[in-house]
């Protein structure tokens, strides 16, 4: 597949799913923000921000593109919380980020460079608690992406944030993602796609799992004209999702493999790599905040990816309050299985690390769920029962009652044995 260029000069015009996907990079990275300096004794927060396919800065239609966004989200950011500080009697934050912009057109560097100076000119005047630097550079991001990783680590960051929105699929390697995702324990990764890219490169490389993820479609996997008629159809959905979940699980301990949403047919997918569950709580948090805006075909309880099409009934999830609903009856009966199979009792930060991987549930339903089900307690530190979901923490344990009503915990034995 040819990799296409946006006409950025000319002004490029900012798609549907452009559009989408923007709208969960600008909520997530005020939600970032706003998780990672909440604690009252912080005076100041570290970041780097990567966007290795920065573009112009803004569309035909004067849309901020993503490096406008960081900086607006940035500004947004520290406004709010330093107002939030100051009604409750604490002293300010500083927030110092390091920006690293990318295009691989030199061209197109210059007309970014238009748009984000005057940004920051006005951050650096009315904003003295933000601090920003930018550094520019005008490479293909793999070319780049040595220059990129010295830079954060001469400048000691801990905390990473990299917007990856390529055209297409193979101008960032999978060997790249990992180098990334292996140098800084609390690095994330947002990485776009296009599905069609994805299968050509996996009909190459790796035919043997491209061809045992569409085995139920019963697709010939070097027939891709047969593949673009099975992309409208919600079947497609569910393998396309399980080929992005296998080709790339090995990238970092949190991948979600949800598509883009679009009801003419799944084509790109955006796909959150993080290495803590707590970064993939916010983002699954976050897509419920956009219902529709990501779609995951199969269950939605514990096991997303434990979907067998000849058996299951499992429909399409969209974050929405029916899908909620949904998964709120799943995780009833999910949550004291997974438990049974570990002993009777587990924390609720092993338990948070075990499922996050394998779950699109909002943690308002998984935590609504643990207070609800008649299996489980929720039991403190101290030794008392939590009776509300909102205040279960991940230092509470989840214990198993005595008398289960959802199934024997063992296998009985034959009679006559």
């Amino acid at each position: 597949m040819v990799e296409k260029l946006y006409p950025w000069a000319h002004g490029a015009v900012l798609e549907d799913h452009s559009r989408r996907k923007h709208k969960i990079l600008r909520e997530y990275l005020f939600q970032y923000l706003s998780v990672r300096c909440q604690l009252p004794m912080q005076s100041r927060f570290r970041l780097a921000i990567v966007d290795g396919f920065a573009g112009a800065g803004a569309y035909k239609c004067g849309a901020s593109g993503s490096p406008l966004i960081v900086l607006e989200e940035l500004r947004k950011a520290s406004d709010a919380i330093n107002l939030q500080r100051a009604t409750h009697g604490l002293g300010a934050l500083e927030i110092e980020c390091l920006l690293v912009l990318n295009d691989a057109e030199a061209d197109v560097v210059e007309l970014l460079k238009g748009r984000v100076e005057p940004m920051l000119a006005e951050i650096r005047e009315t904003a003295p608690r933000l601090h920003v630097r930018v550094e520019y550079l005008s490479q293909p991001f793999e070319s780049a992406y040595p220059d990129i990783k010295a830079l954060l680590e001469q400048g000691r960051y801990r905390s990473v944030l990299l917007n990856l929105d390529q055209c297409g699929h193979s101008l960032v390697t999978r060997a790249t993602l990992v180098d990334i995702m292996r140098s800084n324990p609390s690095v994330e990764i947002f990485y776009t796609f296009a599905i069609e890219a994805l299968v050509s490169f996996l009909r190459k490389t790796e035919p043997a799992l491209l061809a045992r993820q569409l085995a139920h479609l019963h697709l010939d996997p070097a027939d891709l004209n047969a593949l673009e008629q099975a992309m409208s159809r919600s079947a497609w959905l569910g393998a396309a999702e399980r080929i992005v979940f296998e080709a790339f699980r090995g990238c970092a301990p949190y991948v979600s493999p949800f598509s883009i949403n679009n009801p003419t047919g799944w084509r790109y997918w955006l796909i959150h790599f993080a290495n803590v569950p707590r970064a993939r709580q916010v983002y699954n948090n976050i897509l419920h905040e956009n219902a529709s805006a990501q779609a995951h075909f199969g269950r939605s309880g514990l096991n997303m990816l434990a979907y067998d099409p000849s058996h299951d009934t499992a429909g399409l999830y969209l974050f929405d309050q029916v899908g909620r609903e949904a998964a709120h009856a799943q995780l009833l009966d999910d949550i004291p299985r997974f438990i049974s199979e570990h002993g009777d009792v587990i924390s609720v930060g092993d338990f948070y690390g075990s499922i996050y991987n394998a779950t699109p549930a909002h943690a308002d339903d998984i935590h609504q769920a643990m207070i609800d089900n008649p299996d489980l307690e929720v039991v403190t530190e101290s030794g008392g029962e939590r009776r509300s979901a909102r205040t279960i923490t991940g230092a509470d344990l989840l214990k198993l009652k005595r008398q289960t009503s959802f199934f024997p915990m063992f296998q009985k034995r034959p009679q006559g044995s």
